[in-house]
């Protein structure tokens, strides 16, 4: 993804040459609780009934693997490998390539959900822009859901680590170092180291450097209002999320 006027830098290795160990660093099945919140906040806010819902940024459909359970669904991501990823746990549903900026389908849904790869929105630019692109998206008396991991009222530095093996003896582990080298600008990085085995037994270690995007929470609303949204904000209810730490932002289309 990039922009003319600031270009941002090649997808992560992640969303290319790795996308094929996705699920051995964040599995389906993590995402049920979350998924089972945002479904709940859908349906609150929308003043329709929601039946069709468009997620853009989809990466590989593990949100959906829970979502499609409500609601019909059609995904879109910009990487290709990604969305071919998702097509091996979510093969009935509707995939489409393109960037969340500029992605125009000539159609309408009752929502649309962003999860956390809003945060590849490195510009204000940028962000305004995805944001139109939901509001395009989005039929009157629908809802977009925005679900950034931050921003910068909430934002800190952090490590994290984990990963799953597979049934044919493939495994990954993953470190993965927050930092943010310049804390007036709109981003910060997310260093990933992998350990990847392969069913043999060998492992090999890979570096990743991820570019991310933090916003204010004024901003958020602000952006949101002008572009038509009745915007407000809720923090995520998750049982391994200290109440307050994560936003998510419900844009209402009056």
């Amino acid at each position: 993804m990039h922009t003319a006027e600031d270009p941002s830098p090649p997808l992560p290795r992640l969303y290319s040459e790795f996308a094929g160990w996705f699920h051995l660093l964040t599995h389906p099945d993590d995402y049920a609780e979350e998924a089972a919140f945002y479904a709940a906040l859908i349906r609150e806010n929308a003043t329709i009934p929601v039946r069709e819902v468009l997620e853009l940024g989809s990466g590989g459909g593990n949100s959906a693997t829970h979502l499609k359970q409500h609601f019909s669904l059609v995904l879109s991501d910009v990487s290709p490998d990604m969305l071919a990823v998702s097509r091996t746990i979510n093969p009935a549903l509707e995939h489409i390539q393109g960037d969340m900026r500029t992605l125009r389908l000539d159609r309408q849904f009752d929502a649309v959900f962003v999860h956390d790869a809003i945060e590849y929105m490195l510009t204000d630019a940028d962000l305004r822009q995805a944001i139109a692109t939901a509001h395009a998206h989005c039929r009157p008396g629908g809802v977009a859901i925005f679900a950034p991991d931050a921003v910068k009222e909430t934002w800190r530095p952090r490590t994290d680590s984990g990963g799953h093996d597979d049934p044919d003896g493939r495994g990954l582990r993953f470190l993965e170092w927050t930092h943010d080298p310049d804390p007036d600008d709109t981003t910060f990085i997310c260093d990933m180291a992998y350990l990847l085995r392969d069913p043999g037994g060998a492992v090999t270690c890979e570096y990743d450097r991820h570019v991310m995007g933090l916003f204010s929470r004024r901003s958020w609303l602000e952006w949101l209002e002008d572009t038509g949204f009745h915007p407000h904000s809720v923090p995520l209810a998750h049982s391994e999320v200290p109440h307050g730490e994560v936003e998510v932002f419900i844009a209402h289309k009056p």
